[in-house]
C-alpha cells in the first residue's frame, strides 16, 4: 500500500507530474508450515496508508456467462482502468484469502520509475484480487497474475507480494516495462507486461518484505536446475520440484535498457531494479530486520546495514527462526516500534515525556541545513487494516483458513477471527460503514482509531489498559477456535451449510463484541486519565473517596529527564523567586 509523492521523470514527463509514487508504507512477514509451532502456514500484512480506510472486503464466489467482461477499478484511487475477460466462475474472499486458504499481502517499492506503464489495465490490487477469485493454490496464483499482466499490462510500480496456501509460502517481485515504445522500423522494442521472479520461502524458514525488492540472485532453468523454470514454461509450475519461476525476459530486459552488463550469474532482481540506498534500507529493510531480530539471535550482524552504514551487507531473503513460532508470536512481529534495540522509538526526545513510539510527518526534516529522520517501524499511526492469515492443514478449506482481521494502529488493534469460509460481513468492518471523511458510530475503523489517537497523548501509561483488553480478547479467540473448529468440522461432514452457519456466527458474534469491548475501552480511558489526572481504580472499577466522590486522582506528572530539558530551554523564566529567610 502507498504513501504517495509527486516525482517527475525525464521521457514520461507529462504523465509523471501526476503519478503518485510509494516510499515507505506496508510490511509483510511470511512463515512456512515448517516454522510454525502447528504446521500452518501464516502471511502478515498491514496496509499502511494515510488514506486508506480500513474495512473487510468480501467477495462471494459467482458464475459468470461466457464472454463475460469486468471492469477492473484501481484499488488506490478507485479510478477505472478498463475491461478484460472474466473468469466463468470465481471463489469467494473474505479480505485477503479466498475459501481455499490461498492468501495475498503485498508491499511496494517503487524501483526504478521509468518503467511505470501508462498504457496498461492491471494495477498491482486488482492484480492480487482476480488471483485471489482465481486461483486454489499459491502455485495458482502466480501463475494467474503472470497471465494477468501479460495479456492487459502491469499499470503498478514495483512491488513485493506474498502468497500463501496449506502447504507453501512464496514471494513475488514484479516491476513493469514502462510504456510500450517503437522503433524506427515502426515495430515495438518490448512486449508489454512485466518483469518478474518468483521464490518458495524453504520449509522451516521465514521472510519479509517491507517496502524494497528484497530477492537476489537465483537459479536459472538454463543451468539445467529442476527446481527453475521461465514462464516459457509456465505449465510447469504445478510440479511440486519447481521452487523458483521468472519471467523469461527478466534479465534480457535488463540489459536492453542498460541497467545490468553482467553475467546471469551474477544478476540481482533487487539491485537491478530497486537498488538500496540509505532510505531504503533505513525506513524499510529495518522493518524486516526487526522483525527477524525478535525471533533470531543473529541479527546484530547487519545492524551496520540497517543503520546505513554498509549497503553492502544485505540481509538473507530468508531466515531460519531460533523456536517454532506460535500465531501469537507472528502477531507479535506486527507490534514493534523497535523497542529493545539501537533504532528504540520509545526512548529519544522525540517520544515526549510519555515514551510514544509515533512521529507524526513527515519522515525527514531539516535543521540548519541538515537532514534527519524519523524511524519507520512495523507499528504506525495510518494503518488501514492489517491481518495474520492462517492456511491450517488436515480440515476443509473453508473452516481451516483464519483471517484473523484488524483495523488501525496494529500496536494497539485487537486480531479478530474470520474463518475464510464466512458469507457474512460483521457490520462493524463492512464495506461502507463510514469513510475516511465519514465517521461512523458503528465502525470498527473509527472505534478504535478513537482508542489509539487519545493514547499517543499518554502513552506510556494508557496503553498498558489497552494491552489488558487486547489480551483479553485475543487469548479467548485462541482458547475457542478449536472448539469451534470442532464444532464446525463435524457438522461439515453430513450439512455443509450448517457449518458454514457455525463460523459465520462465531466470527460475527467476536466481531460485535469486541467492537462493544473498544468502545468501553475509549470511555474508560476517557474518564480514567481526564485533564492530565489519573483516577484511583482496581480491576476495572474507579475507587471513592469513602463517600460519594472519587478518590483524589493521581497527578504522575512528568519524568525528571524531561523536566531539566524545560530548565535547560527556559532558563530562569520559570524559576521560583525564593524569599530570604528572616
Amino acid at each position: 500500500m502507498k504513501k504517495y509523492r509527486i516525482i517527475t521523470i525525464t521521457g514520461i514527463l507529462a504523465f509523471m507530474l501526476g503519478v503518485i509514487i510509494n516510499t515507505n508504507a506496508c510490511t509483510n512477514f511470511l512463515v512456512t508450515k515448517g516454522a510454525s509451532q502447528d504446521g500452518s502456514t501464516m502471511i502478515t500484512y498491514a496496509a499502511d496508508s494515510h488514506t486508506l480506510y480500513g474495512e473487510l472486503y468480501f467477495r462471494p464466489a459467482k458464475d459468470y456467462p461466457e464472454g463475460y467482461m469486468m471492469d477492473v477499478i484501481e484499488w488506490d484511487t478507485g479510478k477505472p482502468m478498463g475491461k478484460i475477460k472474466q473468469a466463468r466462475h470465481t471463489y469467494s474472499v473474505v479480505g485477503n484469502m479466498n475459501e481455499y486458504q490461498v492468501a495475498i499481502g503485498e508491499t511496494t517499492y517503487g524501483g526504478r520509475l521509468e518503467l511505470y506503464d501508462t498504457t496498461a489495465i492491471i494495477d498491482y490490487g486488482s492484480m492480487m484480487y482476480i488471483a485471489l477469485q482465481r486461483s486454489k493454490s499459491a502455485r495458482e496464483a502466480i501463475k494467474v497474475m503472470a497471465e494477468l499482466v501479460a495479456e492487459y499490462g502491469y499499470a503498478s510500480e514495483g512491488e513485493s507480494i506474498s502468497i500463501s496456501d496449506v502447504n507453501e509460502v512464496w514471494i513475488f517481485e514484479i516491476i513493469g516495462k514502462g510504456s510500450p515504445s517503437f522503433g524506427k522500423d515502426g515495430k515495438k522494442v518490448y512486449d508489454k507486461g512485466a518483469v518478474w521472479v518468483a521464490r518458495r520461502i524453504p520449509d522451516g524458514y521465514i521472510s519479509g518484505h517491507a517496502n524494497h525488492a528484497r530477492i537476489t540472485t537465483f537459479p536459472f532453468e538454463k543451468d539445467k536446475l529442476k527446481n527453475s523454470i521461465s514462464s516459457k514454461n509456465l505449465s510447469k509450475i504445478f510440479d511440486p520440484r519447481i521452487e523458483n519461476v521468472y519471467s523469461y525476459d527478466v534479465v534480457t530486459f535488463a540489459r536492453s535498457k542498460g541497467y545490468f552488463t553482467g553475467e546471469d550469474k551474477d544478476f540481482s532482481f533487487s539491485d537491478v531494479y530497486n537498488p538500496a540506498d540509505f532510505e531504503g534500507v533505513r525506513f524499510c529493510e529495518g522493518r524486516v530486520w526487526s522483525g527477524f531480530n525478535k525471533v533470531s539471535k543473529d541479527m546484530g550482524k547487519y545492524v551496520d546495514y540497517i543503520k546505513g552504514e554498509n549497503l553492502k551487507n544485505r540481509m538473507p531473503l530468508w531466515i531460519k527462526p531460533d523456536y517454532k513460532l506460535t500465531l501469537q508470536h507472528v502477531i507479535s512481529l506486527m507490534r514493534d516500534h523497535f523497542e529493545g534495540t539501537p533504532f528504540d522509538m520509545t526512548k529519544d526526545v522525540g517520544a515526549g515525556p510519555y515514551e510514544c513510539g509515533y512521529r507524526w510527518r513527515p519522515l525527514t526534516w531539516k535543521v540548519e541545513g541538515k537532514s534527519y529522520l524519523n524511524e519507520r517501524a512495523i507499528s504506525t499511526q495510518q494503518t488501514g487494516f492489517s491481518f495474520v492469515a492462517q492456511s491450517r492443514p488436515n480440515m476443509p478449506d473453508k473452516i481451516g483458513g483464519i483471517f484473523w482481521f484488524s483495523v488501525d494502529d496494529s500496536y494497539s488493534t485487537v486480531y479478530v477471527p474470520m474463518y475464510c469460509g464466512i458469507t457474512k460481513i460483521p457490520e462493524p468492518y463492512r464495506e461502507g460503514n463510514g469513510s475516511m471523511i465519514e465517521y461512523s458510530e458503528t465502525s470498527a475503523f473509527w472505534t478504535f482509531n478513537f482508542v489509539s489517537n487519545f493514547c499517543y497523548l499518554r502513552y506510556n501509561m494508557m496503553i498498558k489498559d489497552v494491552q489488558k483488553v487486547q489480551r483479553e480478547l485475543e487469548e479467548k479467540f485462541i482458547t475457542e477456535v478449536p472448539n469451534v473448529d470442532k464444532e464446525a468440522m463435524a457438522a461439515y461432514t453430513t450439512n455443509p451449510d450448517k457449518a458454514i452457519e457455525i463460523i459465520n456466527n462465531y466470527s460475527n458474534t467476536q466481531a460485535n463484541l469486541t467492537v462493544m469491548r473498544f468502545k468501553k475501552l475509549g470511555q474508560f480511558l476517557l474518564v480514567k486519565y481526564i485533564d492530565g489526572n489519573v483516577k484511583k481504580e482496581k480491576d476495572g472499577k474507579f475507587l471513592k473517596n469513602g463517600y460519594t466522590q472519587a478518590a483524589h486522582p493521581d497527578q504522575p506528572g512528568y519524568p525528571e529527564w524531561f523536566l531539566k530539558k524545560i530548565v535547560d530551554d527556559a532558563g530562569n523564566k520559570l524559576k521560583v523567586i525564593e524569599e530570604p529567610k528572616k
